[in-house]
């Protein structure tokens, strides 16, 4: 189905902005889901035992559940609109797909940039967070800091959900950069589409390395001695642990709408092989030298600033590619390639277990990225080029013949 679009209206520009904070507020809502899940790991292995392994499980079920769930969640969107699936949708997965897929909507003409200031609101979002959590953990148990944080959150996005809406026809002005598709395919021409999978394996690859330091910051840091260990940097000192976990949300949060705004510039493809190459360096350069509580605190921070920008690429890739109108459901789709990844977390404490420490580990990581830096030169810029070439010999011939 091809599609035109009308000149934006004066109206959109206070639109636009207006429909970014918002989602941008709901993503900060919910980032402790998931960034905020290393501080408890500790504290419910001291308590029942259970052993780091069984309990991170728990971390990967959640992340199958928010991730699995978002392309029904998206298809809801593409049909009824966002404010009805965040309002009473199913966790985080229907705040975040509904976020970024209405960014990816709204924001064609920047819309890595968009897309990447929605997830930063996830990647950054639980960074203010991060000391009051500890506080709470150890003053009132980590059983009360689930429940008041939980609620907490969740009401301010039910009051936010109300704002949200989808933009109309002409709202939203087209790229003059950047390649983007004039056809807008359905979920399933997605799924039997080359390029999809060629992004769902990079997403995975690169994905993993990154839900490991997130799940296994604080068991990382508590195995190489160095925790509370106090580090003086730009003017604060912090225990190495908690200033890590604070710097590396900031630049969790601030490496999306930076490598989204170079790939609005440079292109999706060399974006990736930048920064997932500078993720490979910072995970290698992490196992060896992350022993010094300062570096520890500086090279987190590198893995965590490379590693974020996949939730800005991908999914605006993935909307160039295949159009606007299922843009949260084939974004949705690919995003479940963070749930398949999530499978892997566990094995991380597997294999640490079984080389005798977290250096085999790295180093897997670091060689999933180094893979797919390489794949978005190699593999997925050719097939779009193809891509692109295919579908101009066919819009002609679907114009003359509607």
């Amino acid at each position: 189905m091809s599609r035109d679009r009308a000149p934006a209206t004066p109206l959109t520009g206070s639109v636009r902005p207006i429909q970014l904070v918002v989602g941008i507020l709901c993503m900060v809502m919910i980032a402790n889901l998931q960034y905020g899940w290393t501080l408890f790991v500790l504290p419910i292995d001291n308590k029942f035992h259970w052993g780091r392994p069984s309990i991170q499980i728990a971390f990967s079920i959640f992340v199958l559940f928010e991730t699995w769930l978002v392309p029904i969640e998206g298809w809801l969107v593409d049909r009824f609109g966002p404010k009805i699936v965040v309002l009473g949708g199913i966790g985080a997965g229907a705040v975040y797909g509904s976020c970024v897929g209405n960014a990816l909507k709204w924001f064609p003409d920047r819309r890595g940039l968009a897309a990447g200031l929605t997830a930063a609101g996830f990647g950054a979002g639980s960074a203010l967070t991060i000391i009051p959590i500890q506080g709470m953990i150890q003053t009132s148990g980590y059983e009360a800091t689930f429940l008041w944080f939980g609620l907490g959150q969740g009401l301010v996005v039910i009051a936010l959900s109300f704002l949200l809406r989808a933009p109309r026809a002409g709202e939203a002005p087209p790229s003059t950069r950047l390649r983007q598709s004039p056809h807008d395919y359905t979920p399933v021409e997605v799924l039997v589409s080359p390029i999809f999978w060629v992004m769902y394996i990079m997403f995975v690859l690169v994905g993993a390395g990154g839900l490991m330091a997130t799940a296994q910051l604080a068991p990382i840091a508590s195995d190489f001695q160095i925790a509370k260990i106090p580090v003086s940097l730009l003017g604060l000192t912090l225990p190495a642990l908690t200033f890590a976990l604070s710097i590396d949300r900031v630049l969790n949060g601030l490496t999306r709408p930076f490598f989204g705004w170079v790939s609005d510039h440079i292109g999706r493809e060399n974006t990736m092989f930048i920064a997932f190459g500078l993720e490979a360096a910072g995970i290698w350069a992490l196992s060896q030298f992350g022993r010094d509580p300062v570096l520890f605190v500086m090279l987190s921070g590198v893995v965590f600033f490379a590693w974020g920008e996949i939730y800005s690429l991908f999914p605006s890739t993935c909307t160039d590619v295949y159009g606007e109108k299922y843009a949260t459901t084939n974004a949705g789709l690919l995003y479940t390639a963070k749930g398949t990844a999530a499978l892997l977390v566990p094995l991380a404490n597997v294999l640490a277990a079984a080389s005798g420490g977290w250096h085999a580990v790295f180093l897997v990581a670091a060689l999933m990225n180094l893979t797919a830096a390489i794949m978005a030169l190699a593999v997925l810029k050719p097939l779009r080029a193809v891509h692109d070439r295919t579908l101009d010999k066919i819009r002609p011939a679907r114009l003359q013949h509607p």
